[in-house]
């Protein structure tokens, strides 16, 4: 007796719940009436002017275009004039009845876009005769404008949303846009700012009478906030210049900050194809370029950074006192022991700074098996994981978090790869001798050469690389972009590692850097040649300048381009030449650099198209 008194208590108690809800949702929640009774109100949505985005110095580089998408409501349609709307919108009969056929089975409220982006010029046609047109209504859009050909790849796009997208996030329906890659997607939320809306009631007749309740649900949208990117926009424009018909990335960052002055990955495209009506067609295009122009090769590609590399094993064993900057050792064209790794001729015997000049092989294997023996480890996997940790306290194999997506780590193979391909304690530092010089089991993105190049101009520490400076009204926008970084390498052997990255570019014999020297700026660099299994090395550079209270520094690679002196030397020197003069003044570098074409005659990349757009 007492359990069925329970039951009908707890019944009773459900009832009186949903009861007390349902006299909620029907007579006191106002915004629920006006979804629930759907048919008898109109929603125009307003939607927002997307931000604006600037380079450091005020340059606009995406700004904004009114067009209109033409919506029509179903129910509403009565007599169309089909031949007023051809001649208005430029359109054939046949497109005009297509797209009815499409809405012929669609009889209700809920409006279907018929034209979207049409110009300022076609909608003022359509608004002086949209009396004519029951049933037709605009929705104001915002359509991306490029002033120049700058930045694809950091800008990014935006599109159209899909169903997956829509699932994923409420706030967007069918018909809006938001950004894919670069800025545009990593500042989303930002940019987009927030749609407003306007409902209106309808009378018997489906006749829109007023606003309803004097407007008093209406919302009004808020613009996206503009923001300021860390790039140099002349700087950009002219890496992307001399980066023409060769594949490849530079990258330059502002020591002092992180702020990143120039990205360029090269093929690259104009960002005005990826806006408009033509844009999917335009992207299947670029997608299926054997040269990848959509493929972010800064972040994204990772290469061996050959002897870029040795400034960072040469650093590790001066921490770890397994070398002097006194210490020195003789090369005869190669390292002798194990397979031997070859050498290019220079003078013998070299010091620790005379090593870096001339980028000598041998040093640094007799240096790298010094750090990987030495007896204060227990074994040589124990060695190889210390060394391993403070190669990432440069940055290396891990995402340095930059504002982009689709950033890649890199690799650096640790003890557990070694222990599969040649069996636990079955190897030694012969074994990864590779590793000594940049190669073998390691790939770095030229974002992290670029910021290992930061580390050693600030001696010893960086900030997170970004690409946006300020966000209009909010200042700084990710508070770790802004938080010192340390390398775990004390200041005191950054000078002596200067002093070589110095000697390289500006020494006399013997000096592999030396296309890099720049009249009146004394330019720090260490150059690299990356070996290819697909073919020619690629051409590696790494440098700073000037040397005292340095505002640059750069890394680049271009595949296929031979030596890092010959290559990549004089164009990451005209890169910093630009940024601190803001003009050439050696063009008898910069003329074969900028008329180089590695890519035109090249199978890998089967000339990249040059498309009508």
């Amino acid at each position: 007796m007492i359990a069925k008194r329970n039951i009908i208590a707890v019944i009773a108690v459900i009832i009186a719940i949903l009861s007390i809800r349902l006299f909620f949702l029907q007579v006191l929640d106002e915004s629920y009436k006006i979804t629930a009774e759907n048919n008898a109100f109109r929603y125009d949505v307003e939607y927002p002017a997307r931000g604006i985005i600037y380079d450091r110095n005020g340059k606009t580089m995406v700004e904004n275009n009114t067009t209109y998408d033409i919506m029509v409501t179903p129910r509403e349609l009565k007599d169309v004039d089909t031949a007023d709307l051809c001649r208005i919108f430029k359109l054939s009969t046949a497109e005009i009845k297509e797209i009815f056929r499409k809405l012929g089975k669609n009889k209700g409220y809920v409006a279907f876009t018929f034209l979207k982006q049409v110009s300022s010029e076609t909608y003022a046609v359509f608004r002086e005769r949209a009396d004519r047109f029951p049933g037709f209504y605009s929705v104001a859009r915002t359509m991306r404008v490029y002033p120049r050909m700058v930045g694809g790849n950091i800008l990014g796009y935006i599109q159209e949303v899909d169903t997956s997208i829509i699932r994923k996030n409420p706030y967007y329906k069918s018909g809006d846009y938001i950004g894919k890659s670069g800025i545009e997607e990593s500042y989303e939320e930002i940019l987009r700012g927030k749609k407003g809306v306007s409902i209106y009631l309808r009378d018997a007749r489906n006749k829109i009478v007023d606003s309803y309740e004097g407007g008093k649900f209406d919302s009004a949208a808020i613009p996206g906030k503009n923001i300021i990117s860390s790039i140099d926009a002349e700087l950009q424009e002219y890496v992307q210049e001399i980066m023409k018909n060769k594949a490849g990335s530079v990258v330059a960052i502002e020591p002092a900050t992180g702020e990143i002055l120039a990205l360029v990955s090269s093929p690259t495209f104009d960002p005005a194809v990826l806006s408009g009506l033509n844009r999917q067609q335009n992207y299947s295009r670029l997608q299926n370029d054997p040269a990848k122009p959509l493929f972010n090769r800064a972040i994204m590609s990772t290469q061996p950074p050959g002897s870029t590399f040795k400034l960072v094993n040469g650093l590790i064993a001066l921490q770890e006192e397994v070398i002097t900057p006194n210490t020195s050792h003789s090369c005869g064209g190669s390292y002798p022991y194990g397979r031997g790794v070859g050498c290019h001729a220079h003078f013998s015997p070299v010091n620790f700074i005379q090593s870096i000049m001339v980028s000598c092989n041998a040093y640094y294997c007799y240096t790298f098996r010094a750090i990987l023996d030495n007896r204060k480890y227990p074994a040589i996997d124990s060695a190889l994981n210390v060394w391993r940790g403070k190669v990432r306290r440069f940055g290396f194999a891990q995402k340095l978090g930059v504002d982009l997506p689709s950033e890649r780590s890199g690799i650096i193979a640790s003890k557990n790869y070694y222990n599969r391909v040649y069996g636990e304690k079955r190897w030694n530092s012969l074994s990864v001798i590779s590793l000594s010089i940049g190669q073998g089991e390691i790939g770095t993105t030229t974002l992290q050469l670029a910021n290992m190049s930061a580390i050693i101009a600030n001696k010893g520490h960086f900030y997170t690389p970004h690409i946006v400076k300020a966000v209009e009204d909010s200042g700084r926008v990710i508070p770790r972009h802004y938080e010192k970084r340390h390398s775990g390498i004390s200041e005191e052997y950054f000078d002596y590692t200067i002093q070589g990255m110095s000697m390289a570019v500006n020494g006399t014999y013997g000096a592999t850097a030396w296309r890099a020297r720049i009249p009146d700026i004394e330019v720090c660099g260490k150059t690299g040649t990356s070996e290819n299994p697909h073919g020619k090395s690629h051409s590696v550079f790494v440098c700073f300048a000037p040397r005292e209270n340095p505002r640059i520094a750069v890394a680049v690679i271009v595949e296929n381009a031979g030596s890092g002196g010959g290559f990549a030397a004089p164009l990451g020197s005209l890169a910093v030449e630009k940024y601190l003069k803001r003009e050439i003044l050696r063009p008898h570098i910069e003329t074969p650099v900028r008329d180089a074409d590695l890519i035109s005659n090249n199978p890998l990349y089967e000339k990249t198209k040059d498309y009508k757009f």
